[in-house]
């Protein structure tokens, strides 16, 4: 067995290995290669290009770096028409993979994609695109299959692979005691994205809204988990932004990090679903290039941005988007959060009824929805 496979930023290599994990169960002899990162690599994918060169979010910012991209678009869809997989599935980055999906789909390679296109929340007309690119979609929500059939997509819902592999209680006790952190002390957790446009234009803010609370609360304690090869832009941005803050960075770990914390600072993604799995109060801040916000903040259909607040409807957790997302506002945010117990037991308690929806055993289900396309 042979499969083609493109995740485009640590999200998507993320979801990507777990999926290869049930696919090595069925088939274990299965090659997989194309583009991706190490989690993909620890399950013995073959990565032709690093899934960090289509780690780029924002109209202007992809812009940038249009040409490369193209071109790595290019040669991968030449060198897999060459090959022909068995199958080729793309991992979320819907801009980089349905282009490439529907020449795969029209040359009678099978096409899957893995994580819908947010189609309800914005740029609902993917739909369209979507029905002439792919055989069939692997939905992550409950709701989204039932949309992509009412535009001619065939779909399952697989559940949310993150809902498998964090623990439905969190290890708390265990991930302190290996962060060298005790039982009593306040800890934070500070997620600035994986992306390096999200460092550039989020972590700035979130470093001085982190001076901020250590004035208001001098004991706290500060994690930062930093993506694979992000530390030296990191480290520039801390002496200049909060110089002598003493942040306790973290080589990976965000999972630790959001098991060990009290509240996290996070910006808006995948990770803020982790949290939320984690049963951890957030406050969500997210900061782009000002011409990019501009044209996406006219192709919402929601009110929400989180993935927490999207999935219950409402805004259980607090959003500070663009110009809202500013370093008073964040801490404030944070902390009352640490100020208000009951308000972050009932979080938790919402938090834990959405983790029992998403469990699925999304490797199994994925598995068994791969292997019927096959067939057909």
């Amino acid at each position: 067995m042979q499969l083609a496979m493109v995740a485009g930023e640590a999200s998507g290599d993320l979801l990507a290995g777990l999926l290869l994990g049930g696919l090595r169960q069925r088939w274990p002899t299965l090659q997989a290669a194309g583009i991706g990162g190490p989690r993909m690599a620890e399950q013995g994918f073959q990565a032709w290009w690093p899934h960090d060169k289509l780690a780029v979010r924002g109209y202007v910012e992809v812009l940038r770096h249009y040409r490369e991209i193209s071109g790595i678009r290019q040669a991968l869809c030449q060198r897999l028409l060459q090959q022909r997989p068995a199958a080729f599935i793309g991992v979320d980055a819907p801009d980089f993979n349905l282009g490439l999906e529907a020449k795969l789909k029209a040359a009678g390679i099978k096409s899957v994609h893995f994580v819908c296109p947010s189609i309800w929340a914005w740029r609902g007309g993917r739909a369209r695109k979507m029905a002439a690119s792919v055989d069939h979609v692997l939905c992550l929500f409950p709701f989204e299959p039932e949309l992509l059939r009412a535009h001619g997509v065939a779909a399952s819902y697989v559940g949310h692979p993150l809902a498998d592999a964090i623990p439905l209680d969190p290890p708390r006790a265990a991930s302190r005691a290996a962060l060298g952190l005790s039982d009593d002390d306040c800890v934070v957790a500070v997620l600035p994205g994986s992306r390096r446009s999200e460092i550039q234009y989020i972590a700035p803010v979130f470093l001085r809204a982190c001076a901020q609370l250590l004035r208001e609360r001098p004991a706290l304690r500060l994690l930062l988990p930093v993506a694979p090869g992000l530390r030296p832009m990191i480290e520039p941005l801390i002496v200049a932004h909060a110089p002598g803050l003493p942040l306790q960075l973290l080589d990976g770990q965000s999972h630790a990090a959001l098991a060990a914390c009290d509240a996290t600072l996070i910006a808006s993604g995948t990770a803020t679903l982790e949290a939320a799995l984690f049963k951890r109060p957030m406050v969500i801040g997210y900061r782009m290039h000002p011409l990019s916000w501009q044209i996406m903040k006219r192709m919402r259909y929601q009110p929400w941005v989180g993935l927490p607040n999207i999935l219950c409807r409402e805004f259980v957790v607090p959003e500070l988007i663009q110009d809202d997302c500013t370093p008073d506002a964040l801490a404030r945010a944070v902390l009352r959060w640490l100020d208000d117990g009951p308000a972050a037991l009932l979080l938790e308690r919402r938090f834990d009824d959405l983790h029992q929806l998403l469990k699925r055993d999304t490797a199994r289900c994925a598995t068994d929805a791969l292997a019927q396309i096959l067939q057909a």
